[in-house]
C-alpha cells in the first residue's frame, strides 16, 4: 500500500489534539484496506502513515499522563503533511527559536501543514502564517491576532483552509479537520464512513461557529426549565402549543406564557422555531438525504415551511439548501465483517 506519511511533532502536550485526528486516520487506513480486497477495489489505494517526531526523539509525556514515543527528529523524514498539535505550553514554547527554526525547516520538506488548537502559534512564530486565513480555539484567538498582526485569525470557524495550511480550534474541532483532511485526500464518500464507524454525531463544517447553539439555547432555559427543554428537543415533531409546553412544565397556560419569555428571553414560538432551525442545520451538515427528509425530523413537516425559516435573517443556510439542489451525493457501501480491522 503506498502511504502519504504524516510527521506529527507531539511536543505540546495537548492528548486530545492528537488521538481525535489519529483515529479519523487509523479508521481511514481500515476501511481502504477493506476496499481493496472488495472486487471492485482492485488497485489497492494510498493510505496514512503517521510519524512522530521530536526535536530529540524519545517519549513525549501529554498533559493525561498519555506518553507517545517519537521515533524521529523533526523534518528527518520527508513528509506529505506536517501536523502540530496545541497544548496549554504552546504560546510559551513559541519563543522558543531553536523550536521555531525547526518547524519552519520541516515545513519546508511538506505539501501542506496542519495545526490544532494553539499548535497554530508555532507556525505563525516561524512565519508561515502570514497574509495567510487561519483559526485556532476561542480562548486564545485574541493572543494569536495580537501577538502575529500579520496573520488573519478567524476566532469562531472550527477548522479553516487556505490553500495548503490547514487549520482548527480545539479538542473535537481537530477531529472536524481530520475528516477534512480525509475529504481532501479521498473524496466525501470515505470521510462519511469514517464519521460513521467513529458514531459521530454528524460532520461539521469548517465555518460552523465554535460556540454551540445548542448549549447556548440550554443556558436560555436555566434550571427551571431544563427537562422541559430536554423533552422539547426530543419532540420537535410534535405540534408544541404553548397548552402542550404549559402541560410539560406543570403550569398553566397563562403563567407558562408570562414566565418563558422573562426566563429565557424567547417567546415559546420562536424559542421552538430556533430548536428547529438547530435540528435541521444539524440533519443538513450530516448528510440527510433530502429535504423533505430534512423538514419531518426537525418539525418543520413540509419542505416550503423549512425553506422559509432557513431563508430568514439569522438562519444563513441557502448556501446548504442549494447544495442539496445541485448536488449528487455519492455513499460508500463497504463490506465489515467483523467489524473494521477484523474482517
Amino acid at each position: 500500500m503506498e502511504l502519504k506519511r504524516y510527521d506529527w511533532f507531539p511536543q505540546f502536550r495537548r492528548n486530545d489534539d492528537l488521538t481525535g485526528p489519529l483515529e479519523v486516520f487509523q479508521a481511514a487506513n481500515e476501511l481502504l484496506c477493506l476496499n481493496s480486497r472488495d472486487q471492485e477495489y482492485q488497485k489497492e489505494q494510498e493510505g496514512y502513515e503517521l510519524v512522530f517526531s521530536a526535536l530529540q526523539p524519545g517519549l513525549v509525556p501529554t498533559s493525561s499522563e498519555l506518553g507517545f514515543y517519537a521515533d524521529n527528529s523533526l523534518g528527518m523524514k520527508p513528509a506529505n503533511s506536517l501536523l502540530v498539535p496545541g497544548g496549554m505550553v504552546a504560546e510559551t514554547i513559541s519563543d522558543d527559536s531553536k523550536i521555531v527554526q525547526a518547524i519552519h525547516l520541516a515545513a519546508q520538506k511538506t505539501q501542506r501543514i496542519v495545526s490544532i488548537c494553539s499548535g497554530a502559534f508555532l507556525f505563525a512564530a516561524a512565519g508561515l502564517f502570514n497574509g495567510r486565513r487561519v483559526t485556532t480555539h476561542w480562548i486564545v484567538a485574541d493572543r494569536l491576532a495580537e501577538r502575529y498582526p500579520e496573520v488573519c485569525v478567524e476566532q469562531d470557524a472550527i477548522y479553516i483552509q487556505d490553500g495548503n495550511i490547514f487549520t482548527s480550534a480545539g479538542v473535537t474541532a481537530g477531529i472536524d479537520l481530520a475528516l477534512a483532511l480525509v475529504e481532501d485526500d479521498h473524496g466525501p464518500a470515505l470521510a462519511i464512513e469514517v464519521a460513521r464507524i467513529l458514531l459521530l454525531y454528524r460532520r461539521r463544517p469548517g465555518n460552523q461557529s465554535q460556540f454551540s447553539t445548542s448549549l447556548a439555547m440550554q443556558t436560555r432555559a436555566g434550571k427551571r426549565f431544563k427537562k422541559l427543554f430536554d423533552w422539547m428537543d426530543t419532540h420537535l415533531d410534535l405540534n408544541l402549543t404553548v397548552e402542550r409546553l404549559a402541560e410539560q412544565a406543570h403550569i398553566s397556560p397563562r403563567t407558562f406564557a408570562r414566565i418563558f419569555p422573562s426566563e429565557t428571553g424567547m417567546s415559546p414560538g420562536r424559542f421552538i422555531e430556533q430548536l428547529r432551525i438547530d435540528r435541521a442545520r444539524e440533519l443538513l451538515e450530516s448528510g440527510a438525504q433530502g429535504l423533505e427528509e430534512v423538514a419531518c425530523k426537525s418539525g418543520f413537516g413540509r419542505e416550503e415551511r423549512l425553506r422559509r425559516a432557513l431563508g430568514k435573517p439569522g438562519a444563513s443556510f441557502l448556501s446548504m439548501i442549494k447544495q442539496f439542489d445541485s448536488a449528487e451525493f455519492e455513499f460508500l457501501h463497504l463490506p465489515v465483517e467483523g467489524g473494521p480491522g477484523n474482517p
